[in-house]
C-alpha cells in the first residue's frame, strides 16, 4: 500500500518487553545515544500535541474524553464507546504543522487495523499512515511526512470485543513558517436549552447537547438565554438544566433570554438565584471578561431599551485593550427563523459595530444560522460583524420561514452545539450535531 499513490505507507515499530535479552540490548542503545546524541536524532522536531483540543467520535464515559489521551499521564486515558466500528480520535495542533512522527501508546482494548491522517480543515483528510495487523502495545511512526493542522486516529477494526482506548497520542513536528498562535482556544456555546424533562425521555435534547458540550471540553461555555423552559423557575433550573448543563456550570458565562424574564417569582429571579454571581459577577445582568486577546461582553438584551446599559456598554468598549471583540446576547438582530429580526437589537449593534466587534452569537429563534460580515443596516461588507444563532441547544426546533439577505447557512431539526476556535488574531466555527458530526463549519475570519 502506498501514500498519496507513490510513497510507501511505514510499518510501525513497537516496544514490547518480552525479556531480559531486549531489555539489555535497550540498554546498550540508550548508552550508545547518550555517546552519539546525532544518532538519536539530537534536533528531533518537538512534541507538539500535548494539551491541545481534542474531540472523538464517542467515549465510554466522562472520565474517558478524548482529551486524556493528550494530557501527557500515562494513567489517564481515552476510552470509546464499546462494541462499534468505526471510531476516531482527533486534535487540533493550533497552526499548520509538518508532522513526522506519531506515537501511539494502546491500552488493552487496542485497534487491530486503524489509520492516521492529517488534515488542513478538519474535513478533508490525508492519509499519512496505514495499519492492518496492529497488536497493541505502542506504535511509533516515525518517518512520517505530512502537513495540516488536524490529525485523527480512524481505527476500522478493534482487536478485541470492547472499544478503542489509548493512554497517550504523540504528536511530533514543526509549526509552518512560525509557532502557534498564543492564546488559542476553544469555546462551546448554546442557546434555548432545558425544556422540562430528562434523560429517561428519548425525546428529551438537553442532556444530548450537555453530553456533547462537556466531551468537547472547551475553555468555557457560553450560553445565549433561554436556558430554562418555561418560566426560568429556580425549581426547575434544579430539576433540569441543572443534571445537565449545570454539571459545567462553574465554567459557564451565561446571559438571560425572555424566558428567564417569565418567573413568577419576578423577572430573572430563579436565574440569578441560580447562577449567583456567575451571572451578576459585576453586580449586574450584564458583564464583560477577556481571554487570550478577546473582549468578550454578555449582554442582557430583555433591558436594551434601558440607559444604564447602554451607557455601561459604551464604558466598557471605552477602556477595552483587547484587538478582538465578541459579544453574545439572546435576541437577535437579524434571524430567518420564527422570531425573525428583531431591531430591539439594532442600537447596540451600531455600538459595537462602531467599537469595530468581529462576531455576536445569539439564540430565541430555535434554528442554527451563521451571517457575512454586515453592518448594522444589513449590508454585507468586510468590516462587519459576524452573527451566529445557535438556538438549537434542546428547545423545540423551529422552521426556516423567511430567509435573510447574508444568510449563508441554515440548519433546523437538528440538535447541537458551536464550537468556536479562537486565536490572539482571528476565529472560526463549527456546529457539531449531538452525533457527534460536524454539520457546518464557518470560514475563518481575521479580527478587524
Amino acid at each position: 500500500m502506498h501514500l498519496n499513490g507513490s510513497t510507501p505507507l511505514l510499518t510501525p515499530t513497537r516496544r514490547r518487553t518480552v525479556g531480559v535479552v531486549i531489555a539489555a540490548v535497550l540498554l546498550l542503545i540508550g548508552s550508545l545515544l547518550l555517546v552519539y546524541p546525532e544518532r538519536a536524532g539530537a534536533a528531533a522536531d518537538p512534541l507538539i500535541s500535548r494539551g491541545k483540543t481534542a474531540t472523538a467520535s464517542s467515549d465510554e464515559d466522562s472520565g474517558l474524553g478524548p482529551q486524556k489521551a493528550f494530557d501527557g499521564d500515562p494513567a489517564t486515558r481515552w476510552a470509546s464507546a464499546e462494541g462499534k466500528d468505526p471510531q476516531w480520535l482527533r486534535v487540533d495542533l493550533g497552526a499548520t504543522a509538518d508532522v513526522t512522527r506519531v506515537q501511539l501508546s494502546w491500552e488493552d482494548a487496542y485497534a487491530k487495523a486503524y489509520r492516521i491522517e492529517i488534515s488542513a480543515d478538519g474535513t478533508t483528510w490525508t492519509r499519512l499512515a496505514d495499519e492492518s495487523a496492529g497488536n497493541g502495545g505502542t506504535d511509533d511512526w516515525s518517518g512520517l511526512s505530512g502537513k495540516g493542522r488536524y490529525l485523527r486516529v480512524y481505527g476500522t477494526a478493534r482487536g478485541t470485543a470492547y472499544g478503542y482506548s489509548l493512554y497517550e497520542v504523540e504528536v511530533y513536528g514543526t509549526f509552518d513558517g512560525a509557532p502557534p498562535q498564543t492564546g488559542a482556544f476553544t469555546v462551546v456555546a448554546a442557546g434555548d436549552i432545558a425544556a422540562q424533562c430528562t434523560a429517561s425521555d428519548s425525546d428529551c435534547a438537553h442532556p444530548k447537547t450537555a453530553a456533547l458540550a462537556q466531551k468537547l471540553n472547551p475553555k468555557f461555555y457560553v450560553t445565549m438565554g433561554d436556558n430554562q423552559y418555561d418560566d426560568a423557575r429556580i425549581a426547575d433550573y434544579r430539576a433540569y438544566y441543572d443534571k445537565t448543563w449545570g454539571v459545567f456550570k462553574d465554567k459557564t458565562h451565561p446571559v438571560p433570554g425572555n424566558h428567564e424574564t417569565y418567573d413568577p417569582a419576578g423577572s430573572l429571579a430563579g436565574y440569578k438565584a441560580y447562577y449567583g454571581a456567575i451571572a451578576y459577577p459585576q453586580g449586574k445582568s450584564y458583564y464583560s471578561f477577556d481571554e487570550g486577546n478577546w473582549h468578550f461582553i454578555a449582554l442582557d438584551s430583555n433591558s436594551f431599551d434601558q440607559s444604564a446599559q447602554i451607557d455601561w456598554l459604551k464604558a466598557d468598549l471605552a477602556k477595552n485593550s483587547k484587538a478582538c471583540i465578541a459579544a453574545f446576547f439572546h435576541h437577535p438582530l437579524y434571524s430567518s427563523g420564527g422570531h425573525g429580526n428583531d431591531p430591539v437589537s439594532r442600537p447596540v449593534w451600531k455600538i459595537l459595530y462602531g467599537a469595530k466587534a468581529d462576531l455576536v452569537l445569539n439564540g430565541h429563534d430555535h434554528h442554527y444560522e451563521r451571517f457575512a460580515p454586515q453592518n448594522p443596516d444589513g449590508k454585507a461588507t468586510a468590516d462587519g460583524i459576524t452573527e451566529i444563532i445557535g438556538g438549537m441547544g434542546g428547545a423545540e426546533p423551529y422552521p426556516i420561514e423567511n430567509v435573510q439577505p447574508n444568510s449563508q447557512k441554515r440548519i433546523s431539526g437538528e440538535y447541537g452545539v458551536l464550537k468556536l476556535d479562537f486565536t490572539d488574531s482571528d476565529y472560526t466555527w463549527s456546529y457539531v450535531g449531538t452525533d457527534g458530526k460536524t454539520k457546518d463549519a464557518g470560514p475563518k475570519y481575521a479580527c478587524h
